[in-house]
């Protein structure tokens, strides 16, 4: 071999070996990066952003979500972005419940968007302080209990449904039969006592008293500029005005950046979420809401 064909070789040989290495470090660093955004594994100080939208369910991987915000000492505040036309009462009040926590630890402030209504709103009134946009829905402050009544319709049909039962309020009201005024008050025991409940939520986190949270709370909704008047909520704006006002009243630097809170779900969750997906609708996801819920139904209204 001459002196010229090994000199090419070497370059050439070079030249492998330097693309093989920039590969290897290209795709190490690719797989951290997506290591990196997947699991979340930011450091530093920052505000964690929680969204709560559509209806809301207990959902105990998101409360679970929610402890490791409040025992994360890099997280200096948290922004719970609400969208939602309420759910039911459990999940509202789980919710409540665990933003409550945070709280006493780190401040809490709430940014309504378009809706948050019912139960909702019940989320809204565990933080320090509560945005709205002008135009925001909110308010239907309430809890009800649906049921239908189909004896009618099935005895033109010929048929006729019977239940034994342990005592007369068992299963009731159910849509076979008809809805006495023993179960009517006993129903209706039950929505006030949930009712009682919230009201009493919102008088402690809205600082009123139970008198006037009453007033408000006739099921009615209110805009952004009503809920601000009737002090439902704080001040208009959005995430930027929460940001300036964490600055101000709770000393949270404004550089600080906010990161939205990843919940983590097995397989199983993503394939169910994924068939929710497809099978959802508006009207269909509030009508599988079953017992007492506080959810804002605008075509009932």
């Amino acid at each position: 071999m001459d002196a010229d064909y090994l000199i090419d070789r070497r370059r050439l040989k070079r030249r492998v070996t330097f693309w093989r290495t920039a590969a290897i470090v290209a795709i190490v660093a690719a797989v951290t990066v997506g290591i990196y955004k997947f699991t979340g594994a930011e450091t530093g100080d920052y505000i964690a952003r929680l969204k709560i939208e559509n209806v809301i369910h207990n959902d105990l991987k998101r409360l679970a979500a929610i402890d490791e915000i409040r025992k994360d000492d890099d997280v200096k505040a948290l922004i719970v972005r609400i969208n939602s036309p309420g759910g039911t009462v459990v999940g509202g009040e789980a919710l409540y419940k665990a933003l409550n926590r945070v709280r006493k630890e780190k401040p809490v402030i709430a940014v309504m968007d378009e809706l948050a209504t019912s139960a909702g709103y019940m989320v809204a009134v565990a933080a320090d302080h509560i945005i709205a946009h002008e135009g925001t829905v909110t308010g239907s402050i309430g809890v009800l209990f649906q049921t239908a009544e189909v004896t009618d319709l099935l005895s033109k049909l010929g048929i006729k449904f019977e239940a034994i039962k342990s005592a007369p309020l068992k299963a009731e009201p159910s849509p076979f039969s008809k809805i006495t005024p023993k179960v009517r008050a006993a129903t209706k025991f039950l929505v006030d006592d949930m009712y009682a409940m919230f009201v009493n939520m919102v008088a402690t986190g809205r600082n009123m008293k139970p008198e006037k949270v009453r007033d408000l709370a006739d099921g009615r909704v209110y805009t952004g500029r009503m809920a601000l008047k009737n002090g439902l909520i704080d001040a208009i704006g959005g995430e930027r005005q929460a940001k300036s006002w964490l600055t101000a009243e709770k000393k949270i630097k404004k550089s600080l950046p906010i990161r939205d809170i990843r919940i983590r779900r097995e397989v199983e969750d993503w394939l169910d979420y994924a068939s929710s997906l497809v099978q959802k609708t508006s009207l269909s996801e509030r009508l599988t809401l079953d017992g007492l819920v506080s959810v804002w139904h605008p075509w009932l209204q």
